[in-house]
């Protein structure tokens, strides 16, 4: 995997760019943080050399002067909300996150939960929060949001909500998802803020889309493809090119809400220190770029992933055709298609030619490693298996775990656990390998090559069962699957 992303120069260029943007304002800046604070995945792939947790990294620079207010919608509460990645709902998320940011090192100083109704799922979460010694601020429904600034405000709009007490100068304002009233949230706090004298400012942090590459640069592109269930569109911001003729990149979203927010401001300020949605911003990712064919590259991978999963979604109910459609067409534009990932063309090859589940993988070199489904494994798990044997150079007739550990396993679960399908998953040959590994010395050899695995590319002629998905994303593969259930069943654990 080529390098095209300086991740030292990016935490250098983040931290002192916050620190100026603080100093603009005087007292006290409000960060409006998009995207995922760590786990950040997708910026990894498509900038590699970017850290999943770089965000959270450059936090840490400036960690005695920022503290974190987490953002939560009660609309989000009372439906029970998922994180699709991680499966779980979004209180949970709230929770986890607040212990990942203490066991970091930051301070954690509130949850706000926005649009607040005095429904029981809500009452339950606050109630909750408050046993736990976490402070929990209340933010309203404001009739004419986001279009009447004359009602917002005012002390029937900004004003009925609880201001939120901070004590530092830099306060990331984050929330499990989207839609969870993060600028909302901030905007509040400066009417608040400037109400007690206080001169405090706002800023947006996002990754994507890059402000200063161009407009269908297929980093951006990807951004589009990984939010295209949302309707997002990447565009020319209008303003900042009237303002300073100069062409930058912002999304429809935000350019189209920038009209109200300037008029917030002013009603606030007295003027808006902002000219465009572009000045908002405080994203230095573009200038740490450092391979940008390398960073190109990445990007079309990714697009091609993201149309494949696409394709799942829509089997599974998650998204609409129109978000499939608008992925296929950045592969139009990109001149891209599917045909370009080579592991997909191995696991379809090997279905054709064992007709079962089959799955391929490309490993680092460019070498091409497939599996089947057999009595005793099934292909993720085999798969594994062939990849660190080929990783290791062990030959291919030569068995590294014995069957007297696979069969007692086997056995187990269908006459102890109730399953009905003998074969093991992943994670389960992989505990069988460390048990083998402890007396086989090629068994050794070949965990020992577990970390290769990374960035590798597979495929799936199924759809993965949510086990074996999960191993591989721990292993940090990068799998996609055609859009078919296994066996044709609708439900698969």
């Amino acid at each position: 995997m080529k390098i095209a992303f300086d991740n030292d120069k990016y935490l250098k260029l983040q931290s002192e760019n916050i620190l100026k943007r603080v100093s603009s304002f005087g007292d006290k800046l409000y960060l409006e943080f998009g995207g995922k604070l760590f786990d950040d995945y997708h910026a990894s792939r498509v900038l590699p050399g970017f850290l999943p947790d770089s965000k959270l990294r450059m936090l840490l620079t400036l960690k005695e002067k920022v503290e974190v207010v987490i953002a939560i919608n009660a609309h989000d509460i009372q439906k029970n909300k998922i994180r699709s990645d991680l499966g779980i709902p979004y209180q949970s998320e709230v929770l986890r996150l607040i212990d990942a940011f203490r066991a970091s090192g930051l301070f954690v100083g509130s949850v706000c939960i926005t649009q607040y109704q005095a429904v029981p799922q809500v009452e339950s979460f606050k109630d909750r929060l408050n046993n736990l010694g976490i402070k929990t601020y209340l933010h309203y429904e404001i009739a004419g949001y986001p279009h009447d600034v004359n009602n917002i405000i005012s002390e029937n709009g900004f004003g009925k909500n609880e201001y939120i007490e901070t004590t530092r100068p830099i306060v990331v304002v984050t929330a499990p998802g989207p839609g969870s009233g993060k600028m909302a949230t901030c905007l509040s706090q400066l009417y608040h803020e400037n109400k007690r004298g206080i001169k405090a400012g706002y800023a947006k942090y996002e990754t994507f889309p890059i402000w200063n590459i161009p407009l269908k640069h297929p980093v951006n592109l990807a951004y589009e493809a990984a939010t295209a269930d949302l309707n997002d569109v990447n565009m020319i911001d209008p303003y900042h090119l009237e303002a300073y003729n100069v062409q930058t990149v912002n999304y429809n979203r935000d350019v189209e809400i920038f009209p109200v927010l300037k008029s917030m401001f002013e009603a606030i300020y007295g003027s808006s220190p902002y000219k465009s949605p572009t000045d908002m911003g405080v994203n230095m990712a573009g200038y740490a770029i450092c391979d940008d064919e390398a960073a190109k590259e990445a990007s079309k991978d990714e697009i091609i992933r993201r149309y494949l999963n696409s394709l799942v979604d829509l089997r599974n109910g998650k998204v609409k055709r129109d978000a499939v459609e608008k992925i296929a067409l950045l592969m139009r534009q990109l001149e891209i298609s599917v045909d370009d990932r080579k592991c997909v063309k191995a696991a379809l090859d090997k279905r054709d030619l064992s007709n079962t589940v089959s799955m391929g993988l490309e490993l680092p070199d460019g070498t091409l490693v497939d599996a089947k489904t057999s009595p005793l494994l099934s292909a993720p798990a085999a798969l594994i298996l062939n990849a660190l044997k080929k990783l290791a150079d062990i030959r291919d007739d030569i068995l590294i775990i014995s069957p007297t550990i696979i069969e007692p396993i086997s056995k187990m679960k269908i006459n102890n656990l109730g399953n009905h399908n003998p074969r093991l998953h992943a994670d389960e040959i992989l505990i069988a390998l460390a048990i083998s590994a402890t007396t086989n010395p090629l068994a050794q050899m070949a965990m020992s090559k577990l970390p290769e695995l990374a960035h590798c590319q597979a495929h799936s002629s199924v759809i993965l069962p949510q086990v074996d998905a999960s191993v591989f994303k721990k292993l940090k593969i990068d799998t996609t699957s055609e859009a078919d259930f296994y066996a044709h069943k609708l439900y698969v654990k």
